[in-house]
């Protein structure tokens, strides 16, 4: 009933389940597995417009597709009109939606005058906007919050500036940049969002499993939901979102093989993509999430924590699930 295709701009989606984009979570390797669980959209991390402006080599690596199944999101940040202009271009070259974070409540980003901080300049919100439609023909999504704290509730006049400026999609996060992750999202102003726009509104937040995947359709009306935080180490949320929006009914957990087998796979998908050394140390808070709730996890986050060795590594995990088979 929920589960459906989804059109953003002149692309048609297979599902309008989506994973977020989030610095440090959602590279290529990543977004590859969550795409094999049925995703109906994976968004690369932010990726700094003054950066593309500037070339920055180490940038580039973040919006390296090759290989990866369409469609794809590119996901700009900044506040700088130039850059943004230069960095939509480049972008345009290689996606098929461009997406750009008004939503991210990080201090480094939010002290530059980007991310959530353009929500107190609805002004410059219509520039970007305008500016980054001038400059593509691609669908252009954009992420929002609620506002930046209670005084400053602007979620529903900035996504109509986002509609009349160019704007394709719009994703509401439904907190304040003051709250970051904090307390319980308002899902009510999500609603409002839906109500006050006709391109697509996909909702986020506190989208945790079935039960509350179902909740956001019903109560907010949205086109499609957007997972985040969920889906840390749980690429199978996205098959159990799917299967259950389209059933009425649960799969199964994955299996303690499944797991293993995932864990592996992501490992030397990252040092493929990232080289050992890196791929190592950037992938122990991704195998922390992997076993959370499982026995002894603690004990084994501790050994992967002093590891930088890929045999080490798999011998380790290996004997780890050997040993939750056997106890």
């Amino acid at each position: 009933m929920f589960l459906k295709s989804l059109k953003i701009g002149n692309i048609e989606l297979k599902n309008n389940v989506f994973l977020a984009p989030m610095a440090g979570i959602t590279d290529k390797p990543f977004r590859i597995l969550c795409k094999e669980m049925g995703v109906g959209l994976a968004t690369t991390e932010m990726i700094s417009a003054k950066a593309i402006y500037y070339h920055d080599n180490k940038t580039k690596k973040l919006y390296n597709l090759d290989g990866e199944p369409r469609p794809i999101s590119v996901q700009l940040f900044g506040s700088d009109i130039e850059a943004i202009k230069y960095a939509t271009q480049e972008i345009d070259k290689i996606a098929d939606i461009i997406d750009f974070n008004m939503g991210c409540p990080a201090p480094k980003i939010v002290k530059n005058g980007d991310g959530s901080n353009l929500l107190l300049h609805l002004d410059l919100v219509e520039k970007i906007v305008r500016a980054i439609r001038e400059n593509t023909d691609k669908p252009i999504t954009f992420k929002i919050r609620k506002g930046w704290d209670e005084n400053n509730i602007v979620a529903v006049e900035a996504a109509k500036i986002i509609e009349k400026a160019g704007g394709s999609a719009i994703t509401i996060h439904g907190r304040t940049r003051k709250e970051f992750y904090s307390g319980i999202a308002d899902w009510d102003i999500i609603k409002k969002v839906k109500e006050s726009v006709s391109i697509p509104v996909i909702g986020n937040g506190d989208i945790v499993d079935e039960e509350t995947a179902e909740k956001m359709f019903k109560e907010t009306n949205v086109d499609g939901i957007m997972i985040g935080r969920a889906a840390f180490g749980n690429p199978w949320i996205f098959r159990e979102l799917i299967y259950y929006l389209k059933n009425g009914k649960k799969l199964d957990k994955p299996t303690l093989e499944e797991r293993y087998d995932m864990m592996v796979r992501h490992i030397n998908m990252e040092i493929e993509e990232r080289g050992e050394d890196v791929a190592i140390k950037e992938m122990r808070k991704q195998l922390s999430w992997y076993i959370k709730n499982l026995k002894d996890a603690s004990q084994m986050r501790d050994k992967i924590n002093k590891i930088s060795d890929k045999e080490e590594l798999l011998n380790e995990i290996k004997a780890y699930f050997e040993y939750l088979k056997n106890n």
